[in-house]
């Protein structure tokens, strides 16, 4: 007897370390709750969900009802937990050691809350490099999921990937299941009807095979319009009762369930890959640019597209020094608690801050900040400001471990931003502070402590590839429920005339000198011609102890110049 053709979905559900608390609320009337409610009155809909341990921990505090509507769920099998790092982070951007624990504490708050240890995991925006098959595979993970694009960019055919595959790293095997775009494009922003329609296709194709959609329970109630069009109008409700209807033909199961049942169809190997549109947001602008317009052309012929590939998703770091900065500040922090942990120290108070300390990196790991695509990510001063300041907090706990509290100053010269050049790193009970002698001599960070607090956070104004839509972009739009990736917001009127970008990272104590002709609208403008060489250009360091650290410029500027 042939199996039903089954359908898996896994819905990942996360909020950022340091968004507000109304943005939490908001999510949580229009999507989180109204979402459970639903697919709580259709039993034969089975799911895996995904939920981050910020938005966890959130849901615990303001809301612990939510709880126990999701343990009814699991206890009659229609939810499968699925895990995945505590605190979102993007897992090939972290130590080894930090990945292990991410993914361990996720799994003991799931088994502690919901009674369940969950058997996948769920990799953040879906980056993937050769080395997480074995991260998973050491940490307990029996399978993920990756998209579509992953197979087909080494290789594979659309129709190969209705079931799941092995794939390993020195011999340590992950299943991995293939989210179709063409079902995350479909659901919920098509209509019900065309959606049944592709998966009776694929259940006549594939017999006893099984299709699978991992995306955001965001798109349910979150991005713009979908509340309306998934609750209001009843699109949910239309679409869990149609696949019930459709029990002759059609189950739903788990992912974890679809794995053990099902054979896997073979290995797989993947390059370095996320979604297609992260691989567009992660070029630098210009050859984002040229990218979308090469795309463009070949989207006649669909083969090829999987071999346009675009960046990866540490291009972040290059496209934008902040970002840069921000990672290697965690990977800084994290050396200084591995050392920690090399301690003989095991008295209590020690114990205690140490396990203080590295719940703070893991919060200063959450990937949201690191980045930029279509919502505000590295832009969003919150996220940044609440990031950074979790490591600034880590980092002041292990400083103050290792001087034993007492009032202390250390200064290093060491690449700390990984640019191939030396920086000078003081630190003290009082502060830390970052000075970059070949960029001007300025102050690229400083945190304030104790209360953890970066007093440096901005981020320098650059051209963006949707800058250049918004200056052709119609006043007014089309209606109609869309993915977020195809929409470009409406723009306010004369919005263009503020789009100046800067010529230098926004660091402090830049030394900019300028004719006696320039103003304040010119500075705000970014025309104030200021002399290169001073303010950017690489100072001599003169003076370098804990208590003093000098810096002086060889260059010579023409003084009578500038007073045109």
């Amino acid at each position: 007897m042939v199996r039903k053709f089954e359908l898996v979905l896994l819905i990942h559900a996360h909020q950022p370390v340091g968004n507000f608390d109304d943005v939490l609320e908001r999510a949580y009337a229009t999507s989180y709750l109204p979402f459970l409610e639903v697919l709580a009155r259709h039993p034969l809909v089975r799911m895996g969900l995904h939920y981050s341990g910020p938005l966890l921990e959130w849901i615990e505090r303001a809301h612990p009802e939510y709880f126990d509507r999701l343990r009814a769920l699991v206890r009659n099998g229609q939810v499968e937990m699925v895990g995945g790092g505590f605190y979102e982070p993007i897992l090939v951007s972290i130590p080894p050691e930090d990945r292990r624990e991410q993914i361990t504490r996720l799994a003991d708050y799931i088994e502690k809350h919901f009674g369940t240890r969950p058997r996948g995991a769920w990799i953040a925006e879906r980056v993937w490099e050769p080395q997480i098959a074995s991260t998973l595979a050491r940490a307990g993970v029996a399978y993920t999921l990756v998209d579509d694009n992953h197979f087909l960019g080494s290789g594979f055919e659309l129709e190969q990937l209705y079931g799941h595959y092995v794939c390993e790293d020195l011999g340590h095997a992950v299943r991995v299941l293939p989210g179709l775009k063409s079902l995350r494009y479909l659901i919920p922003f098509r209509s019900v009807p065309e959606t049944m329609e592709f998966l009776r296709g694929a259940a006549a194709a594939h017999p006893g095979g099984f299709a699978t959609m991992g995306d955001d329970l965001e798109k349910f109630g979150v991005w713009p319009g979908t509340h309306e069009h998934c609750f209001r109008d009843g699109w949910l409700e239309h679409f869990f009762s149609t696949l019930e209807q459709g029990a002759d033909w059609l189950a739903l199961t788990t992912p974890g369930d679809a794995v053990v049942a099902h054979p896997p169809l073979g290995r797989a190997e993947f390059p370095t890959a996320s979604y297609t549109e992260m691989m567009e947001w992660s070029l630098p602008t210009p050859a984002r640019d040229r990218y979308h317009l090469l795309t463009g052309e070949f989207s006649s012929r669909p083969e090829a597209l999987p071999f346009l590939r675009g960046g990866t998703w540490k291009g972040f770091f290059t496209k934008y020094a902040e970002s840069n900065l921000l990672h290697k500040k965690m990977l800084h922090v994290s050396k200084k608690l591995q050392h920690l942990g090399e301690s003989r120290r095991r008295d209590k108070a020690f114990l205690q801050a140490r396990e203080e300390a590295a719940t703070q990196l893991l919060r200063g790991q959450c990937n949201d900040a690191y980045w930029h695509g279509v919502f505000g990510g590295l832009y969003s001063p919150h996220l940044r400001t609440a990031v950074w300041g979790s490591l600034a907090h880590a980092e002041a706990i292990a400083d103050g471990l290792t001087h034993r509290k007492q009032q202390y100053a250390e200064v290093e010269r060491l690449d700390f931003d990984a640019d191939g050049r030396d920086e000078i790193y003081v630190t003290s009970d009082r502060y830390a502070a970052l000075i970059d002698p070949d960029d001007g001599g300025t102050l690229s960070a400083l945190d304030f402590r104790p209360p953890n607090v970066t007093l440096i956070n901005s981020l320098a104004r650059r051209p963006e590839s949707y800058h250049a839509k918004l200056r052709n972009l119609p006043a007014s739009q089309g209606h109609g429920v869309q993915s977020i990736h195809d929409q470009v917001r409406t723009k306010e009127e004369g919005l263009e005339r503020w789009l100046h970008y800067d010529r230098w990272p926004r660091n402090s104590f830049r030394l900019l000198l300028f004719g006696r002709d320039k103003n304040y609208q010119d500075s705000g403008a970014v025309q104030l011609e200021e002399d290169a060489a001073l303010a950017a250009g690489r100072y001599q360091v003169t003076a370098f102890t804990p208590e003093r650290v000098a810096l002086a410029s060889e260059e010579s500027a023409d003084w009578r110049a500038k007073r045109r």
